[in-house]
C-alpha cells in the first residue's frame, strides 16, 4: 500500500492563469482573502493584462505572458518557470483561454484544474451560453476536471447545473452560468487541496467532506 500524509494547515500553493473572463479569478481571489479556501496564491499568469492592477493591488505577482502561435513554446517555458520558482503545488485554469501542449500535460499531470463552461461539452467554441440559448436547453451547468492532452475530456472532479427557463435571455444564460463555474471550480479545488480526489484510470473517485470542511456555495 502507498500512502501520504499531509499537514493540512499548511496552505496549499496555488498558480492561477486566466484570459479575459475574470469571475473565477475574482472568485477565488476573495475566497482566499476570507479564508474560506485555504490556498496560498503565489501568482497569476495572463496572456492578457486586464487583471494585473487588481492582481498587483491584492499583493500577488502578476506574470504577462503572451501566447501566439510562433511563441507557444517560449511562453509554456515561461509558464513552467514560474511553477516551478513559486513552488506551486497546483496550476489553476480560471477560464484561461489557450490550449495547453501535450507535454505541458504530461508534466504537470494531476495537478492541472480546468474549469469548462458546459455541464456536457455540447457547445464548444464561441459564445457557448448563446448556442445553448438558441437551442433552448433547460439546463446549463459547468465542469471542473483535471487538464489532460485530450481537450476538456480529462477526469472530472466537480459538476453542478442550474435551471433556465424560455423566458430568460441568452445574458441571463451567461450570467448565471458565470456563478455555477465559479462555485463549481472553488468546489473542485477545495476537494483537491484537501487530498480527496484519487484518480482512477480516466476517472475519479472523490470522498466527502469531513465535517467543517464545506466551502461556502456563495461569497456575498
Amino acid at each position: 500500500m502507498d500512502y501520504d500524509i499531509h499537514d493540512l494547515s499548511r496552505k496549499t500553493k496555488v498558480v492561477i492563469m486566466v484570459s479575459r473572463f475574470g469571475h473565477c479569478l475574482n472568485d477565488l481571489l476573495y475566497r482566499s482573502r476570507i479564508g474560506a479556501l485555504p490556498v496560498e496564491i503565489v501568482a497569476v499568469i495572463s496572456n492578457h493584462l486586464d487583471y494585473q492592477k487588481q492582481v498587483v493591488n491584492e499583493d500577488i505577482p502578476f506574470h504577462h505572458i503572451r501566447v501566439t502561435p510562433e511563441t507557444k513554446p517560449e511562453a509554456e517555458a515561461a509558464i513552467l518557470q514560474v511553477v516551478r520558482d513559486t513552488g506551486a503545488e497546483l496550476v489553476v485554469l480560471a477560464r484561461y483561454m489557450q490550449v495547453l501542449s501535450d507535454r505541458l500535460c504530461q508534466e504537470m499531470s494531476g495537478r492541472i484544474i480546468n474549469i469548462h463552461h458546459s455541464f456536457l461539452p455540447s457547445f464548444k467554441g464561441a459564445n457557448p451560453y448563446k448556442q445553448a440559448y438558441e437551442r433552448g436547453v433547460r439546463l446549463i451547468g459547468a465542469t471542473a476536471h483535471y487538464v489532460t492532452a485530450d481537450l476538456d475530456e480529462g477526469p472530472i472532479i466537480e459538476q453542478d447545473t442550474i435551471r433556465v427557463t424560455h423566458a430568460q435571455s441568452a445574458m441571463d444564460y451567461v450570467s448565471l452560468g458565470r456563478d455555477v463555474e465559479s462555485q463549481v471550480l472553488a468546489r473542485a479545488i477545495h476537494a483537491h487541496i484537501h487530498h480527496r480526489v484519487f484518480l482512477n484510470g480516466n476517472r475519479t473517485v472523490v470522498f466527502p467532506a469531513s465535517p467543517g470542511e464545506h466551502v461556502s456555495e456563495r461569497m456575498g
